[in-house]
């Protein structure tokens, strides 16, 4: 009987990488990271450790492989990436070559941890991107549930990047790279009697703050240019979609460099810096679209604590085919439609998948934040683990993350806010 491709993904006995790794981290090192003007400060050289250890960074863009596997060269490190990434095809093979450990974001994997384990046992060393998913609003979100009890188990040295500019020379709202200034700063963050000392949460706290960083409020202070164009804030409203001035949600248009409110002409145009300058006087502009990001956050928090909260979208169904890898660099195959409900009590959807009505129904407490596989178009997450993506006919991914995460933590779920945000 043929095997689908999750069958053969998880077939697999994913050991340390070879010399295939080496080479790509040469043309790695050689051709992609000069093109982005990446600097590296080394303060504590992981490539002096003789033991395996684990590497974790903050995850500012796709790009972020190439920008924590040069410093750690010749060592060769066993990636943990996206499970669903696995099946599109100009993926696949890479990943594979790489030994790439695949993992089903914000749910127990444990495949995953297996694989992990195994290859720390058999001496090699691992990188996680411990917040699951690069960064969509140019700063952190907290790390994964979960991350400190993943390192005390495994008791390794645990060195540690923060990529900075990533963000900026690839936002989540726009897919087209700004070539700038890239800084990888590295460093030592916890030997293995210190993580026997300190309990899973204590380390959770510790890595928050120690990868934290803002790309916006960086890049304020160091004033880099970078690429944007002639369409530098081309989709922003699908990122910053409530206005500051008038409190409107959706009414937010950009065009070229300048985003704008339609209902009362707020605005402001992007410089290559990432500066806001607003139109007028009268606009109201935060000092960064970070401080925009988290004003609008706040907005929603106070908005889902309505008892009859409810956010509603109709619905294109994605999911993975069964015995093929998706082309043409596509997240999913849409096998239906509907309508997806958020409200206090969690996540519903009702409609069609593969001919035949389908519904599931998510309690909040369970859904703590979604996937974003390329922009801010879309988003997924698993069902009885079985990847299924969404495609709302409107621009509303956005506030349907910030929704849920605010949801999930009004409840008492697990995934917290940064402490400093309490």
């Amino acid at each position: 009987m043929k095997m689908t491709v999750a069958e053969k993904i998880h077939a697999r006995k994913i050991t340390r990488p070879n010399f295939i790794y080496n080479i790509l981290g040469f043309v790695w090192k050689s051709f992609v990271a000069p093109k982005y003007n990446a600097h590296y400060i080394i303060k504590s050289d992981p490539r002096k450790c003789r033991e395996p250890y684990i590497f974790i960074s903050n995850h500012a863009s796709r790009l972020d492989y190439i920008f924590t596997g040069i410093p750690n060269l010749p060592h060769r490190m066993n990636y943990v990436a996206g499970y669903n990434e696995f099946h599109r095809s100009h993926l696949a093979l890479v990943f594979k070559l790489l030994r790439v450990i695949p993992k089903k974001n914000f749910t127990p994997d444990l495949y995953a941890m297996k694989s992990i384990t195994r290859i720390v046992r058999d001496g090699g060393n691992i990188c996680i991107f411990p917040e699951g998913m690069s960064s969509i609003s140019g700063a952190n979100q907290p790390i994964v549930v979960g991350t400190g009890d993943l390192l005390k188990r495994r008791g390794v040295a645990v060195y540690y990047s923060v990529i900075r500019g990533g963000y900026l020379t690839c936002p989540k709202y726009n897919l087209r790279d700004r070539v700038g200034h890239i800084e990888v700063e590295v460093d030592k963050l916890f030997d293995p009697e210190e993580l026997k000392r300190l309990s899973a949460d204590e380390i959770e706290d510790i890595i928050n703050e120690k990868l934290y960083h803002d790309d916006y409020a960086w890049n304020l202070e160091r004033g880099y240019h970078y690429d944007i164009g002639d369409s530098g804030a081309e989709n922003l409203e699908d990122l910053l979609f409530w206005c500051p001035k008038c409190n409107r949600q959706h009414t937010m248009k950009s065009e070229g460099n300048k985003l704008w409110c339609t209902e009362c002409g707020n605005g402001m145009t992007l410089k290559d810096t990432y500066e806001m300058v607003p139109l007028d006087d009268s606009c109201v502009i935060p000092g960064t679209q970070t401080e925009w990001f988290n004003m609008q956050r706040r907005v929603i928090r106070e908005e889902v604590r309505a008892e009859d909260f409810r956010l509603e979208a109709d619905v294109k169904l994605g999911m993975l085919p069964d015995f093929e890898n998706l082309k043409e660099q596509k997240t999913s195959e849409i096998v239906g439609e509907g309508r997806l409900v958020l409200d206090r009590s969690g996540l519903t959807y009702t409609g069609t998948k593969k001919g035949e009505l389908w519904e599931f129904h998510l309690q909040s407490t369970h859904l703590s934040t979604y996937g974003m596989c390329t922009d801010v178009s879309r988003f997924y997450t698993f069902v009885n683990g079985e990847f299924v993506e969404f495609y709302p006919a409107e621009r509303v991914v956005e506030k349907f993350f910030i929704a849920t995460e605010e949801l999930h933590r009004l409840n008492g779920g697990m995934w917290k806010d940064f402490k400093w945000n309490d």
